[in-house]
């Protein structure tokens, strides 16, 4: 393998390293054994769930945009990525912690917050290389393979975690046997594993990215480097307004992202307690997602270099509302009030459906949204750019977990909760009539 080869596969095993996270912790595995088993209260603990999300969302806001500025003054990037990889890893490992129906679930939040916030802002930096990865043509495929190789990754850990560590309601794996290392299923042991085993996981896995990524050379000049940066980055808003694609684009991926992450973070807590899924079934339903979503994100880096990323966000945020749509009509017992036959296993199957949808239409959704802010970015300003890119999907970040939150608990109503990123989606579709690319 060459060095242009090492460094393409090197920049990709971000990824896979890191993708875990949000696979095991953030949406099928941990997220959905806290509401249940930690709190025990499925909508107490969608709406704590809620507030924790909104506030790694407003730090991120803040520190995404200055950190990036800096970095584009300073140069390296590889010594920023070592710092937010120590926070991923404390916050991961921190889930082991998360024992079943715990007097106080604080400090659980906050570390998990913490791994939350090292996983998010090392993004800022690794994307804010893909325009070194190749030609800018190129640079939708390289993208899409990347987010695919990070599905299959997230995917083969899940299957590690249902078939040998996940117990179900009866101390169980997929497999029928117990946890292996003798962990204790009654107190889910096996389960609370997911966080040691994916910060494990991403240590092992950033070695290639190390190695064989190139970082940034160190600015000849680096004195007063933060007064530049911050005096750079606020020159760089105040002439957003006269670039209307890249302003209307950073405001519509920062309403369609979040709705986005509302799907993500909610999907699992929706099915353990709508559903009233073990975690094991839920697994089961992140397979399905995540296969869906490799498969799609592969097929999508292709669409992205014929018809441009614009066209691939478009059709993604019209899936997705699509499959918003039925889950909120969808309950144990009814679709859309039409009353179902007692023990129908339509529900389901139609949330599994939908659970290819969201991975499907997720991923390429991601993968075009990180080649378009590319497409968009000033090329010095790239890693600013990015902070302004995560500033975006984080300003109003608050906004879908606080609205899930608020709707949930004012309902009283898990199903109803989703209901607001059905908006949040809708504006940040009628937003992109504004975004300019090379394909129109």
């Amino acid at each position: 393998m060459g060095n242009y080869g090492k460094k393409i596969w090197g920049w990709m095993m971000y990824d896979w390293a890191a993708q875990p996270y949000n696979t095991l912790l953030i949406t099928f595995i941990f997220a959905p054994y806290f509401t249940s088993s930690v709190v025990g209260d499925p909508v107490l603990g969608q709406s704590l769930w809620g507030v924790m999300t909104a506030c790694v969302g407003i730090t991120l806001a803040f520190l995404g945009p200055i950190s990036g500025a800096i970095a584009d003054t300073t140069g390296p990037r590889k010594p920023w990525l070592v710092a937010f990889s120590l926070l991923y890893v404390v916050g991961a490992v921190g889930v082991w912690w998360a024992v079943p129906g715990m007097d106080s679930v604080t400090g659980i939040l906050i570390l998990f917050g913490i791994g939350m916030l090292g996983m998010e802002l090392s993004q800022v930096f690794v994307n804010s290389m893909l325009p070194e990865m190749g030609e800018t043509k190129d640079l939708g495929r390289i993208g899409g393979n990347a987010w695919a190789l990070g599905y299959v990754g997230g995917l083969l850990l899940l299957f590690v975690m249902l078939l040998f560590l996940a117990e179900n309601g009866e101390g169980k794996t997929l497999l029928g046997n117990a946890p292996l290392f003798g962990l204790d299923p009654e107190l889910r042991e096996g389960t609370r594993s997911v966080g040691p085993l994916t910060a494990l996981w991403y240590i092992v896995f950033m070695i290639p990215f190390f190695l064989w990524v190139p970082d940034t050379k160190k600015k000849a000049t680096t004195t007063g480097a933060i007064g530049r940066a911050f005096s750079e980055l606020f020159a760089t808003i105040k002439r957003l307004p006269n670039n209307l694609s890249f302003a209307s684009y950073l405001v519509s991926s920062m309403f369609y992202r979040d709705a986005l992450l509302g799907v993500y973070a909610f999907g699992g807590i929706y099915a353990s307690g709508v559903l009233e899924w073990s975690v094991v079934q839920i697994g089961i339903f992140g397979i399905i997602s995540g296969v869906a979503a490799a498969i799609f994100t592969y097929i999508g880096g292709f669409a992205d270099k014929a018809y441009g990323p614009k066209w691939v966000i478009t059709v993604s945020v019209l899936v997705l509302i699509v499959v918003c749509l039925l889950i909120i009509g969808t309950s144990r017992d009814q679709f859309f009030g039409v009353v179902l036959a007692e023990g129908s296993s339509f529900p389901d199957t139609l949330f599994l459906v939908c659970g290819a949808g969201i991975g499907a239409a997720g991923g390429s959704l991601q993968s075009a949204s990180r080649t378009m802010l590319v497409l968009q970015a000033d090329e010095d300003r790239i890693t600013e750019a990015f902070g302004l890119y995560a500033l975006a999907g984080r300003a109003t970040a608050w906004m879908a977990p606080s609205l899930i939150a608020l709707v949930t608990y004012l309902t009283q109503n898990q199903r109803l909760g989703i209901s607001p990123v059905v908006v949040l989606f809708l504006i940040g579709l009628c937003l992109l009539f504004w975004v300019e690319t090379d394909k129109e």
